[in-house]
């Protein structure tokens, strides 16, 4: 990289070492930006003995403009959140939780004070700030959340509203990748997203289902770009479209990284509000006709349109689409016929000639799970894809009308999916829905 020899200059950077990538081996996509960020990438960290250390990135080629070492922070740290350019939350081994102010990281890394701001009860052993209002830490498998409203947080008062999310979060690493989105990989090798929602409402998908058991520390400034040490080597990642879920579309970096040796800090930390996603804008797509073909967008959007207007439950009723062109009999079939924008309103029993049956765990947004004999849901979209968790919409019943629902594919505890037997549920495709 063209700035490696004039950044290997001293023993005041970090110490050097051997390193291997040990992760999946893919071809390298070309450098580029994968978010518009305001300025070069932040990382904050610590040494093992209490040094606090600040590096910058450029996001666009990956190359260290420049690692800096302060002051020792007085405390044997254990867990490291970056608020904003100039602030960290950093926690001790005995518990207490410290604000870090930052004088300069321009040429020197100078702090302004160490305050302790809590006394006791920080125990996690991974910590990280979204960015946009909350703080999250890891212990005993537990996620924890704060809510913080002041840059500088001086306590109780401006660190508030601690939710406990939910058990099951056993990571190697943490990092927020945005708005109560957060990014880890496990011991044995997987990435994983979180989108938090609140508490026991949260949505994981696996990016990458193996090949990151070598990765020590995971930091996000944000806007799909990742940063990954392994080895004492640090590797940055572009996912070219952090929301949608996946990681088919992450770039791995492999043979020109960050660094390949030197970094030898303890914990590692980045500002998650460096850098944003900005999606392309998608094309317009053409509306669908009645009986012809239909994005996926397009049955969502219109599944949201009876959602919205809570329209009642009635086997001998109708109401119109959103198009208000033509209507439907308004019940479960009828609802999901809507939907798909079927030339009829078809039932429970003949929904399967109009669409192809599928594996359940290829149940994509539009897909619905239908029973001939009683009832049929739409599939919005995976909570959990490993646990066999999904969200569904559909017409539920007299009392009810339209609804939204979460369930487990097997139907979880009762065995039954909107009150039906799960096992009578077959996964259908509409014959005319089409990606986009």
């Amino acid at each position: 990289m063209s700035l490696r020899r004039a950044l290997r200059r001293s023993a005041a950077t970090l110490a050097l070492g051997a390193t291997t990538l040990g992760m999946i081996t893919l071809s390298s996509a070309p450098a580029q930006a994968a978010a518009v960020c305001g300025g070069d990438v932040s990382v904050y960290g610590a040494l093992a003995d209490g040094r606090l250390t600040y590096t910058a990135i450029s996001p666009n080629t990956g190359n260290r403009v420049r690692t800096l070492i302060g002051a020792g922070l007085g405390f044997t740290p254990k867990a490291m959140a970056t608020l904003n350019f100039n602030t960290v939350l950093v926690t001790s081994t005995a518990g207490e939780l410290y604000r870090v102010d930052i004088q300069t990281n321009d040429s020197a890394l100078a702090l302004a004070g160490v305050t302790k701001i809590w006394d006791s009860g920080w125990t996690f052993d991974k910590m990280t700030y979204d960015g946009a209002g909350h703080l999250y830490g890891t212990v005993g498998g537990q996620l924890h959340r704060y809510n913080v409203s002041q840059a500088k947080p001086s306590g109780p008062a401006h660190i508030a509203k601690h939710a406990v999310i939910d058990d099951g979060f056993v990571l190697k690493t943490l990092a927020a990748a945005g708005d109560d989105v957060l990014i880890g990989s496990t011991a044995d090798g997987k990435l994983l997203s979180y989108q938090i929602n609140g508490v026991g409402d949260w949505e994981r998908s696996e990016l990458k289902g193996a090949g990151w058991s070598a990765v020590d520390s995971l930091v996000s400034p944000g806007g799909g770009l990742y940063y990954g040490r392994t080895n004492g080597g640090m590797y940055w990642y572009h996912d070219a479209d952090p929301t949608d879920g996946k990681g088919d579309d992450i770039a791995y970096h492999g043979d020109d990284p960050v660094d390949e040796s030197g970094w030898t800090q303890t914990l590692l930390s980045a500002f998650a509000n460096d850098c944003t996603y900005r999606p392309p804008a998608p094309p317009t797509p053409t509306p669908s006709t009645r009986g012809g073909q239909i994005t996926r967008s397009e049955i969502m959007s219109r599944a949201a349109n009876w959602l919205g207007r809570d329209i009642p439950y009635n086997q001998g009723g109708y109401a119109s689409d959103p198009d208000g062109d033509h209507t439907y009999r308004t019940d479960c079939s009828g609802f999901v016929s809507m939907v798909w924008h079927a030339a009829n309103s078809y039932t429970t029993a003949s929904l399967p000639g109009i669409g192809a049956a599928i594996s359940k765990s290829d149940l994509q947004p539009g897909d619905a799970l239908n029973t001939q004999d009683g009832h049929v849901v739409l599939f919005e979209k995976w909570v959990d894809k490993a646990a066999g968790k999904f969200s569904y919409i559909h017409e539920a019943n007299t009392a009810d009308d339209m609804m939204r629902g979460q369930d487990y594919l097997n139907g979880g505890s009762d065995g039954r999916i909107a009150g039906h037997a799960a096992s009578g549920y077959v996964a259908l495709r509409y014959d005319k829905a089409v990606s986009g």
